[in-house]
């Protein structure tokens, strides 16, 4: 018998039961399951991101992102204070190394305090090294706010949170097709047929497929980019008191190689951001035929790989040599030596490409019919998961109220 679920979100991730918990909440007599194929949540994006809550600095002021980013990361603190989950105030220091990276600096100071940042302080080198003794730098940045947390738990406190709402979990379904039947969609499953009559789309690496099952035209692709880290030893973690990072180039949604406290203890390094060959492919040796024959049948990915062949070659070789990802970090902390490093974990990025071949950078939705569509929630998604949910639910809200 198909679950009659009045609203069914496929994916199991942050982002996905932030919306169920936000529709439970807010409408508790509309039903909602979410799906998810792993046996259980937060498998992917969620578990296996560096466990910072961004402060907003970053991101261009007015757009999606940086209005969700700093009301999600106050709305997740207090989640965290109110349900007693983990998190560490920690502060962050954004660093520039020459004086070509000065311009750029200047410009994430005038977007934080755009965006309402409190508390920023410019640094000067000196200044660095008060907060940082080990790290070496010409100016930074320093932002007090942005803080960890270890996003697994806060997911399993969402589910939790759904489940006492009324809300049930269906794990181990994965969606293989989309039907409408009347004014509902009928979701296929390797556990039996969902019905809903609405959908929100929030199944990251693969919601793309999920939209061409609903048959969307959405010109777009998601393509996975593999972040690699090293973990500090233990003798060298004092080198680090919370988060370092470089000054970003802006012609990518990547913020480069730094250093990052992890709320549950210890010191990462990275990562860096290589062309994943499957799209949970958190090895080297990862391969699917299948993840690679579409992305080389997308024309976005050649006119991607024609704009940043140059980038890619830098990340590969960082990827296969820890002395070249040494050397990198060794502009922040220039005292690190290889063997100051162990291999780390890894973690895929769902970034989504657009057929002109331009990494999509703002938070991206589209609405057909019955499906809400997520198309593009990457870093700062898992900060931003509630004040996400909230926007995505007030983008459903009329559907909601139907009877």
């Amino acid at each position: 018998m198909a679950y009659d679920g009045q609203i069914a979100i496929i994916g199991g991730g942050i982002v996905g039961l932030a919306t169920g918990l936000e529709i439970a909440s807010r409408f508790p007599e509309v039903r909602v399951v979410v799906i998810e194929k792993e046996p259980f949540v937060a498998a992917h994006q969620t578990s296996h991101n560096s466990g910072v809550i961004h402060s907003g600095i970053y991101y261009k002021p007015g757009s999606l992102k940086a209005r969700l980013c700093v009301e999600g990361a106050d709305a997740l603190l207090r989640f965290c204070q109110k349900h007693g989950v983990p998190f560490d105030i920690c502060g962050k220091v954004i660093v520039a190394t020459s004086d070509s990276e000065l311009p750029r600096l200047e410009e994430l100071f005038r977007r934080g305090n755009g965006n309402g940042l409190k508390g920023l302080q410019m640094l000067t080198a000196e200044q660095i090294r008060e907060f940082e003794p080990h790290v070496s730098g010409i100016r930074g940045i320093r932002v007090p706010g942005t803080s960890i947390v270890d996003y697994r738990k806060v997911a399993e406190k969402y589910a939790e949170l759904i489940a006492c709402n009324g809300g049930t979990i269906l794990l181990s379904h994965e969606v293989t097709g989309l039907r409408r039947f009347g004014s509902n969609t009928i979701i296929e499953t390797t556990g039996g047929p969902v019905e809903a009559r609405l959908v929100i789309n929030c199944a990251g690496l693969h919601s793309d497929r999920i939209s061409r099952m609903s048959k969307a035209r959405l010109d777009l692709m998601i393509v996975p980019f593999r972040g690699e880290y090293y973990d500090f030893v233990a003798s060298k973690q004092h080198y680090v008191n919370g988060l370092v990072y470089p000054v970003p180039d802006p012609q990518f949604p990547f913020l480069g190689v730094h250093f990052t406290k992890r709320v549950g203890g210890g010191i990462e390094a990275g990562p860096n951001a290589v062309l994943a060959l499957k799209r949970e492919g958190y090895s080297k040796k990862s391969f699917q035929a299948r993840d690679i024959f579409e992305l080389a049948m997308f024309h976005g990915f050649w006119r991607m790989a024609a704009k940043h062949w140059r980038m890619s070659i830098g990340e590969y070789h960082r990827s296969w040599s820890k002395a070249a990802f040494v050397r990198a970090l060794q502009r922040l902390i220039p005292e690190l030596t290889s063997d100051d490093l162990k291999p780390g974990g890894a973690g895929v990025r769902a970034q989504a490409l657009s057929l002109n071949g331009d990494l999509i950078d703002d938070f991206h939705f589209v609405y057909t019919r019955g499906i809400l569509h997520v198309c593009n929630v990457p870093s700062p998604a898992a900060t931003a998961s509630l004040a996400i949910a909230r926007h995505i639910v007030d983008m459903v809200a009329q559907d909601l109220h139907k009877k």
